[in-house]
């Protein structure tokens, strides 16, 4: 057994109390080097004007609960996944869809010609719901997050977690990479969306609101990095000041949860899809 190598004194209680003492420390020399929050640093940047976006353009063809969709790299396409069980890839210009099959997937990384398993990756404690793989030229590393409450940053050769972090207090619907790779954002059943440095190990910001009462369920930023789109189970979109922490914007449309969402490559718009059938482009 596991245990034969301990003494006899060693118990199961006592490692663990003595692993709690040694997260305690290096929490405790975590702190140490904080020594300012992101919102001082954001005192000495100009405030954000107004804000306006508004739907330009309604996708309908799903006959159920949108659930993912992303852009495609020719800045044009939508491809879009619903409860209906179908795949749509969309002209977000014209409104021409092509039906084609469906899959699902987890935290594995596959070869896509052979359908073999090159990587699988495990320590999440419960259900894997959101993945974001970090800018290509940032290294082979990607991001998830879960029911757990947790996030984790992996390395896709050696298929190890190399960060953790801890702070949501519910399930993590959403993660994105900030733009360029040096950290990311997180969106929770808790209501809050949030922003962790990747160098500095640790949550930089939290972008919530007393009158925000429902999850956030996916986040994207601009192509700047300077806003964070937020859907949430209220039907809102929330537009965020990474910087600042203010909320610039609230955009109204859909008739049911904001599933997804996604900014266009070239920033120019964003696309999100609603449990309400319906995908809608916004600038």
């Amino acid at each position: 057994m596991a245990t034969d190598g301990l003494h006899e004194n060693e118990t199961l209680a006592s490692l663990k109390s003595e692993a709690e003492s040694l997260k305690g420390k290096l929490e405790e020399e975590r702190a140490k080097l904080h020594d300012v929050e992101l919102h001082q640093v954001a005192e000495r940047v100009e405030a954000l004007g107004q804000f306006v976006m508004k739907t330009r353009r309604t996708l309908k063809g799903h006959g159920n609960k949108v659930l993912c969709m992303d852009w495609c790299k020719d800045k044009r396409r939508i491809v879009s996944s619903s409860q209906d069980g179908k795949v749509i890839v969309w002209d977000s210009f014209t409104t021409n869809k092509i039906l084609t099959a469906s899959g699902d997937g987890t935290c594995a990384l596959w070869d896509v010609e052979s359908g073999q398993l090159l990587q699988s990756f495990h320590g999440h404690g419960a259900d894997v719901l959101c993945l974001d793989l970090a800018p290509s030229e940032t290294g082979n590393t990607f991001v998830s997050g879960g029911c757990d409450k947790k996030a984790m940053v992996w390395d896709m050769r050696s298929g190890q977690c190399v960060q953790a972090f801890e702070t949501h207090e519910s399930d993590i619907n959403s993660v994105r990479y900030y733009p360029s790779g040096d950290a990311f954002a997180s969106g929770s059943d808790d209501a809050t969306c949030r922003l962790y440095d990747l160098r500095a190990d640790r949550e930089v910001a939290i972008y919530s609101k007393e009158s925000i009462i429902f999850g956030a369920s996916s986040v994207d930023f601009s192509l700047s990095g300077r806003l964070l789109f937020a859907g949430y189970n209220d039907y809102t979109i929330n537009v965020w000041d990474v910087l600042k922490g203010a909320r610039v914007s609230i955009l109204f449309g859909h008739e049911n949860r904001v599933s997804t969402l996604r900014v266009s490559p070239d920033g120019t718009a964003f696309c999100s899809g609603s449990w309400d059938h319906t995908l809608r482009v916004w600038a």
